[in-house]
């Protein structure tokens, strides 16, 4: 899709079609007040009829519309109007994306940009315009031999602003909206693929294919490598697939070549069916999606590479299978980590702290000023806060508040648990350093003990995207999550550290 920024009144475009607003009760958009005295009252003569009464989804096609210049004009219900926030703004545009997409128009000038969302600018606005509109058109088909429907006609949006001075914020408000669809598409990709097809092998090719695209350096350790550096919790997970474990690593360096890199830890499991301790069967399939913290990982580089950020970034990605095999780990088993430290499992199935711990303790080497891992962690964390919020647990206050904050904006929110040292108990064991689980209660926050035990040399903080990374049901999919969130706090700390 293509996206222009321009100024001018509805009144004056000559287009396939041109897009505005209703509020509740019929009460029309700025631009939409506008379109109706051109037409001479024309469009509220038409809402009167009661074909549109402004709820929110409903939208209203005219055709060659009386008065006007443009081929189409599609109204958009908003709700109400004291209501209008920042996800019915969302809401709206994504209607509009699925309507527009649905008729002949090649092209649209969309005035919807206008519409009043408390405390957002018209960055804010034209950022999550667009990536509203490539969320809502976004398709997996790739796996389909028959492939019916036709392909949709609209190429090319038109987003308007209010004043020329706001041009040149919303065309960066834009690319940063395509950069991180771009993320999100490439993340989503990569969690609908089967576990046959997207493979550790799979995940480290993608790494490869952004040191082609960007000129990130990618370096991917294999088993033997990772023995050598003694990363016995990764490898026993490993133990029960034929596939080969891939400990992935991709350096983004926009930044100064002294500056420490922020460093992105991604969990890469790209098949979980809980080893020894398998999962039952329903839903197993959605088990391919346990690789989306990895795939997030990924996709923020791109975002990164996209926009040429000036800041270095360093993405971890340790990857494998879980699978029940007469190797794999066993309940009781112990293993000893890269950092020294013993693990008794007692459940096979809590295997994504495993790889990730010695991820943790390899990304020490490149002295990172903060670290973020993101994984498909527990299900207590999808028990806890269903699909809306991701779990954020840090042991640091400062960059637990950025990453927050940065969720907010971009509408991709984080809600945060604590990590009190009272829930460290619950890892105890008689015959190792510390157990796998912790028991039922406290899922999520005792995850996060056992990861921050190979956190303490850096900033740390741990995003669960348990509940958020995908959605079962009819809408079955991968959903690109964290990738704005993170884009976003990389965008804020290159804004921060120009400001000062």
């Amino acid at each position: 899709m293509e996206y222009t920024v321009k100024s001018g009144d509805p009144e004056k475009q000559r287009s396939a079609c041109v897009v505005v607003g209703v509020y509740e009760g019929r009460k029309l958009s700025p631009g939409a007040r506008r379109l109706d005295e051109a037409a001479q009252g024309g469009l509220s003569a038409i809402l009167r009829r009661g074909d549109l009464e402004g709820k929110t989804g409903q939208t209203l096609l005219l055709h060659n519309p009386a008065g006007l210049l443009c081929e189409r004009l599609l109204l958009v219900g908003c709700g109400k109007e004291k209501d209008f926030h920042e996800g019915r703004y969302r809401e709206t545009f994504t209607k509009m994306a699925k309507t527009l997409a649905a008729t002949g128009a090649t092209e649209a000038v969309v005035y919807l940009t206008e519409l009043e969302v408390k405390g957002r600018d018209i960055a804010w606005k034209l950022r999550h315009a667009v990536e509203s509109v490539e969320m809502a058109l976004y398709k997996f088909d790739r796996l389909k031999s028959h492939k019916t429907e036709k392909k949709r006609p609209l190429r090319k949006l038109i987003l308007t602003v209010g004043k020329r001075s706001e041009l040149a914020a919303g065309e960066t408000a834009v690319r940063q909206g395509l950069a991180i669809s771009a993320g999100m598409h490439l993340a989503r990709d990569l969690g609908n693929l089967p576990g046959n097809i997207c493979t550790p092998s799979y995940l480290a090719d993608q790494a490869r294919e952004l040191e082609h695209q960007y000129g990130v350096k990618t370096t991917v350790l294999e088993r033997e490598d990772m023995e050598k550096l003694g990363m016995g919790a990764l490898l026993s997970v490993a133990r029960g697939s034929r596939q080969p474990p891939k400990l992935i690593t991709i350096e983004y360096k926009g930044g100064k070549d002294d500056e420490p890199p922020v460093a992105l830890v991604g969990k890469g499991l790209t098949f979980d069916a809980g080893g020894i301790s398998i999962k039952p069967a329903a839903a197993m399939d959605e088990m391919k999606y346990d690789m989306c913290g990895g795939a997030t990982v990924l996709a923020v580089i791109k975002a990164c590479a996209e926009l040429k950020l000036p800041i270095n970034v360093v993405g971890v990605i340790p990857s494998s299978e879980n699978l029940p095999d007469g190797d794999a780990n066993k309940p009781g088993d112990i293993v000893t980590s890269m950092s020294g430290q013993t693990i008794e499992i007692l459940n096979t199935d809590a295997e994504g702290r495993l790889i990730l711990c010695d991820a943790l303790t390899y990304t020490e080497r490149f002295h990172p000023v903060a670290v973020v891992d993101i994984a498909t962690l527990t299900g207590a964390c999808v028990i806890a806060l269903g699909a809306h919020a991701s779990g954020l647990l840090a042991n640091n206050d400062q960059l637990a508040r950025d990453l927050l904050n940065a969720g907010k904006y971009a509408h991709d929110r984080a809600w945060q648990l604590p990590l009190w040292e009272d829930y460290q108990k619950q890892l105890d064991s008689n015959f190792a350093d510390m157990a796998n689980i912790g028991g039922r209660e406290g899922g999520t926050i005792t995850a996060a003990c056992f990861l921050a035990r190979y956190t303490k040399k850096f900033k740390w903080a741990h995003l669960d995207i348990a509940g958020t990374a995908w959605l079962g049901g009819k809408q079955k999919g991968g959903t690109g999550r964290p990738v704005p969130l993170l884009t976003t706090w990389l965008i804020q700390r290159v804004e921060a550290g120009a400001a000062k």
